[in-house]
C-alpha cells in the first residue's frame, strides 16, 4: 500500500487547526519538532486531565485528503491543516491500516500507527455538523471514526508535500485500529 504526503502542519500552541508548513522535522519517540503535541507522555488536554504519565500515542496525526472530498459534497469545505492533522495524505487507505503498521515517508522517517482519531466536539466548533460527517455507525450499529490515524515515530527524518508514503504491515494476525 502507498500513497502521498499532500501538505504538512504544525502549531507550537494549542489551537484546534495547524497551519501548513514547507516540511516539518519528526523526532524519534516524540513527535513533530516544535509542535504541542510533541512528547513522550500525553500532551492533548483531555487526556492529560485523566492522567499525564500515559504514553503518548499520539504524536503524529494523520488524515487522507479524501476526507475532504468526502465532506465537500455535504457542503463542508475543509482544508489540510484544519482539522489539527500534521501529515494530510492522499492515495493510501490510512483507516484500513492496521496497529503497529510501519509507515516510511520520504526519505528517512518512519511512523508506528497506533489507532484512530477520536473525533471531539471541537470538530463542530469549527463547522457546525462536521463532526456528524467525520463519525457515524455502520450498518451493524458500529461507530466509525474516519477523522484520521495517530502514530508514534520510530524513526526521525524531515517530511515534505510530494513525499512518498510506503506502508509495511506488521507479520502475524493483524489488529484494527481502535480509538487511542
Amino acid at each position: 500500500m502507498s500513497g502521498r504526503v499532500t501538505a504538512v502542519s504544525s502549531n507550537g500552541e494549542y489551537s484546534f487547526t495547524k497551519p501548513n508548513r514547507g516540511s516539518i522535522k519528526l523526532l524519534a519517540g516524540l513527535g513533530v519538532e516544535g509542535d504541542v503535541h510533541a512528547g513522550v507522555t500525553v500532551k492533548h488536554r483531555s487526556r492529560v486531565a485523566q492522567d499525564p504519565t500515559q504514553p503518548n500515542l499520539r504524536q503524529v496525526h494523520l488524515m487522507h485528503e479524501e476526507l475532504f472530498a468526502e465532506v465537500g459534497e455535504k457542503g463542508f469545505r475543509v482544508a489540510p491543516g484544519e482539522l489539527g492533522e500534521n501529515i494530510t495524505t492522499s492515495g493510501i487507505d490510512l483507516l484500513a491500516l492496521p496497529v503497529g503498521a510501519l509507515l516510511r515517508i520520504g526519505d528517512s522517517a518512519v511512523l508506528e500507527v497506533t489507532g484512530l482519531r477520536n473525533p471531539c466536539l471541537q470538530i463542530d466548533n469549527f463547522q457546525d455538523g462536521l463532526l456528524k460527517q467525520v463519525v457515524g455507525r455502520d450498518e451493524a450499529g458500529n461507530i466509525v471514526r474516519k477523522a484520521g490515524i495517530m502514530s508514534i515515530v520510530r524513526e526521525g527524518g524531515v517530511v515534505r508535500p510530494g513525499d512518498p508514503i510506503e506502508a509495511e504491515l506488521p507479520s502475524g494476525p493483524h489488529r484494527p485500529l481502535d480509538r487511542v
